[in-house]
C-alpha cells in the first residue's frame, strides 16, 4: 500500500497521482496521506516504530524542545536499527530535519553524553570506513570523499541542507581547497564565508 509522507503543510494536500499527457494518461494511483507537521511528536516519544521515531523532528512539538525531540529520534534509531551502515544513513536525516545550531548541539551534548558518545563513535567508524573503501579505490580518493563528506554533514549542522550547487562545489573541490574550508568553517558566520579565501 503507497503512503505518501507530507514534511510540510500545504494549501491543498492531493491524495492521488495521475502522470500522463493531454492525450494519454500512464500511471494513476491513490495513497495514504500522511502530513508530519499535524503529528504531535510527544504521541511518538516511545514509538517502537523506526521510521515514527527518526521522524520526530518534522513533527509538532513544543517550543523550546527541540534538543529533547532530536534526543528521542536519536534514542530511536540506535534501539531500534541494529546495522551500523543504516544508523549511519539515518543519522544524517535526523541531523538534516533537526537542523540544531551550535548551542543547541552543546545542549545536546552535554544532556545526553551517552548518545552524543555513541554517535562520535558512529562517526569515526564511518571515516574508517570510508578510509578502507578509498584504499581499495585509491587512497586519495578515498580520503578526500571522506573529507567531503565529513564536510558537508559539518555544513549541514551549522547551516541547514546544502543545495545541490554546494554539493557539487564540495566533490569537486580539491584536498587543499577542502583543507581551507574546514578551516574556515571554525568563524564562518554564513556558507559565503567558508567557500572564501583569506
Amino acid at each position: 500500500m503507497p503512503v505518501v509522507i507530507f514534511l510540510s503543510s500545504m494549501d491543498e494536500i492531493p491524495d492521488h497521482l495521475a502522470l500522463g499527457s493531454e492525450h494519454r494518461l500512464y500511471l494513476q494511483f491513490s495513497y495514504l496521506k500522511c502530513l508530519l507537521s499535524g503529528l504531535n511528536s510527544a504521541d511518538y516519544w516511545e514509538s517502537n516504530n523506526l521510521v515514527a521515531r527518526l521522524n520526530l523532528p518534522s513533527m509538532r512539538h513544543e517550543k523550546g524542545h527541540k534538543v529533547a525531540v532530536y534526543a528521542q529520534a536519536i534514542k530511536g534509531l540506535l534501539a531500534l536499527e541494529p546495522d551500523p551502515a543504516k544508523q549511519a544513513k539515518y543519522l544524517d536525516f535526523v541531523d538534516i530535519y533537526s537542523a540544531l545550531d551550535d548551542n543547541e548541539t552543546q545542549l545536546y551534548i552535554d544532556q545526553y553524553p551517552q548518545e552524543s558518545l555513541t554517535m562520535a563513535t558512529l562517526s569515526e567508524r564511518l571515516r574508517a570506513e570510508g578510509m578502507e573503501k578509498g584504499m581499495q579505490q585509491g587512497m586519495q580518493q578515498g580520503m578526500q570523499q571522506g573529507e567531503v563528506t565529513l564536510l558537508s554533514r559539518l555544513l549541514t549542522r551549522r547551516f541547514g541542507p546544502l543545495d545541490a550547487e554546494i554539493v557539487k562545489r564540495l566533490e569537486a573541490a580539491s584536498t587543499e581547497d577542502l583543507e581551507l574550508f574546514a578551516e574556515n568553517l571554525m568563524d564562518a558566520q554564513s556558507l559565503e564565508e567558508v567557500f572564501t579565501r583569506h
